[in-house]
């Protein structure tokens, strides 16, 4: 293994090949030295892509990647201004398929670049903020670059072994952060409706945003939630620190909350440093079928562009514009509508453009994301609308209800024309 304790002398040309692909780690776990060297030499070294499933580091601009070709599996965080520029490829793909796909060779990754902590006693590296792919990437890669950070929790679940890298490049920096977003009324109200299908003893999944942030706060009333998602935020930490969540009756990783993202701030990283109460998992774990069907009381809280009147959801495109992603929603969503006493929940406001378009509507403006026949309950600031089981034309006329007055006339027209075919 080749160490450098200066970044500034990395050359990444000893390393990869013209045309390589690139694999890099995501979110907070972004390596941004490294990240920062391949915006800088990768133009010279001739042909580089690379493919990373989230950014939030705003290194990854339309002007810096010029040179460097730009593949997700959707435009999240700062990769949706790759997107504006159309400069990002999207390769639609669940969380879970990924790294399956990087082992089979589908998604081809000659060179790994990770972030990962300082070895412990053992040598091993602590993933510590992600955990999702990495490790498929890092074994099926020709040469694995690891950006060192000192600043990096040592987390509990996936480690990266010594003998696993190649370079080891040492820094001492913040990793990215994602703060709290800011909670509007209508993220509130639709945080209470939300609220009201989590009861004691629930199993919860989130993502990150107004909604998931509002939603969190309003569960400090509960008792021995458990934790198995995606990611998790700084909220996580206000409800464990409360005594809110225990995980006390989930019947698999009692007493743990399992996640494959951290994505939060400096609070939410040395609250899980070396925290046996959390443990990071791959995502072959974390949005597994298999795993799910385990979890009782599930009930998963993810997002939309929009919903048409039968209950298929679109989170991805509108129109040419592409604005979120596939992510694990169907995975969830799935397991969520499937566990015995848990719910699947879709939240979205009712308007996008300042209350000018609808985002309940007649048909949808791009791709299906999530199937109708997966639907379950879906929420506005208006109310919840329970799909699951119910037939088309008593869908149309639920989803009308929680519409925005403004659309509803409009909208009890398509459901009609629902209702008098009957499909």
């Amino acid at each position: 293994m080749k160490t450098v304790t200066d970044p500034a002398g990395l050359d990444l040309s000893r390393f990869l090949r013209p045309g390589d692909h690139i694999v890099v780690g995501q979110a907070c776990g972004e390596p941004t030295t490294l990240v920062e060297a391949l915006i800088e030499q990768g133009p010279a070294i001739g042909g580089l892509s690379v493919f990373i499933a989230t950014s939030f580091s705003g290194l990854l601009t339309p002007d810096a990647m010029d040179g460097v070709a730009v593949s997700s599996m959707g435009a999240i965080g700062a990769l949706r201004a790759l997107s504006a520029k159309h400069r990002l490829t999207v390769v639609p793909c669940h969380v879970g398929q990924v790294g399956p796909m990087i082992e089979a060779g589908i998604l081809r990754c000659d060179a790994a670049f990770v972030q990962v902590g300082p070895a412990g006693a053992d040598g091993d590296h602590s993933l510590g903020l992600i955990s999702d792919h990495v490790r498929a990437a890092a074994a099926k890669a020709r040469v694995v670059i690891a950006e060192v950070n000192e600043r990096v929790p040592r987390t509990y679940g996936e480690v990266l072994p010594a003998a696993g890298i190649d370079c080891a490049v040492h820094v001492s920096r913040p990793p990215v952060e994602v703060p709290p977003a800011t909670i509007g009324a209508t993220d509130r109200a639709i945080a209470e409706h939300a609220a009201a299908y989590i009861e004691d003893g629930s199993v919860i999944q989130t993502g990150i945003g107004a909604v998931p942030d509002a939603l969190l706060r309003l569960l400090h009333d509960r008792a021995d939630l458990g934790v198995h998602s995606g990611m998790i935020g700084d909220g996580l930490v206000d409800l464990v620190e409360a005594g809110v969540v225990t995980n006390a009756r989930k019947p698999i990783d009692r007493g743990v909350s399992i996640t494959g993202a951290l994505i939060g701030t400096e609070r939410l990283y040395r609250f899980a440093d070396r925290n046996p109460a959390i443990r990071m998992r791959a995502a072959d774990y974390t949005h597994d079928a298999a795993v799910l069907a385990r979890l009782e009381r599930l009930v998963t809280l993810n997002s939309a562009i929009e919903v048409d009147l039968t209950g298929q959801v679109n989170a991805e495109q509108t129109g040419p514009a592409y604005l979120g992603g596939t992510g694990g929603q169907a995975d969830f969503v799935r397991a969520g509508a499937r566990s015995p006493g848990g719910h699947a929940i879709i939240a979205l406001p009712a308007t996008a453009r300042r209350g000018t378009v609808s985002r309940i509507t007649a048909a949808l403006s791009g791709p299906v994301t999530t199937a109708r026949s997966d639907a379950d309950v879906i929420v506005t600031e208006f109310g919840a609308a329970e799909l699951k089981g119910r037939p088309l034309a008593e869908r149309a006329r639920r989803l009308v209800a929680i519409a925005h007055p403004d659309f509803q006339e409009e909208l009890a027209r398509e459901a009609d024309a629902i209702g008098k075919r009957g499909f």
